[in-house]
């Protein structure tokens, strides 16, 4: 399952790569570009435009309309409509940045590339193969789960 989502979805955007889906995101799309790319590649267009999710459905393309204050709101009413499991797994979590898959990279290997503190404190890191970004289950993977707890409770 892929999804392409519009310019007003970059958190959620985040969010579903974490998760482990591969969401295409830009902000410079228009409407018909979105529409065009989601046929073409067979993706789900995730809006919160209403006028952009009818002509989509119009026009014979998968779409949904992303409603939904917080987060973890829009996060329950994906995961409900196509069955997503609200958890991080590492091994298939994408670059929340650009979208390719996160690799674990060996501890020795992040020396001087993040604070050394975090070298310090930490063991488990990953790295994106396309942007080199570098990730860590730090403080603010309790904020992580929060939200995906709260967006858990919310899918019931």
């Amino acid at each position: 399952m892929k999804f392409i989502a519009d310019g007003m979805l970059g958190k959620l955007t985040r969010w579903l790569r974490m998760l482990g889906y591969n969401v295409k995101y830009s902000n410079r799309l228009d409407d018909s570009q979105l529409m065009a790319i989601a046929k073409k590649e067979r993706r789900i267009l995730l809006t919160r435009d209403l006028e952009l999710y009818q002509q989509a459905i119009a026009k014979g393309v998968q779409a949904f309309f992303v409603n939904g204050q917080t987060e973890a709101e829009k996060l329950a009413k994906i995961a409900q409509k196509f069955g997503i499991n609200l958890e991080i797994n590492m091994a298939t979590s994408r670059c929340p940045k650009c979208n390719a898959k996160v690799k674990p990279i060996p501890k020795e290997n992040v020396k001087g590339k993040v604070e050394d503190s975090t070298f310090n404190f930490y063991n488990e890191f990953w790295e994106c193969p396309k942007c080199s970004q570098i990730y860590w289950q730090g403080a603010h993977w309790k904020r992580i789960r929060k939200t995906l707890e709260t967006a858990q409770e919310l899918k019931k």
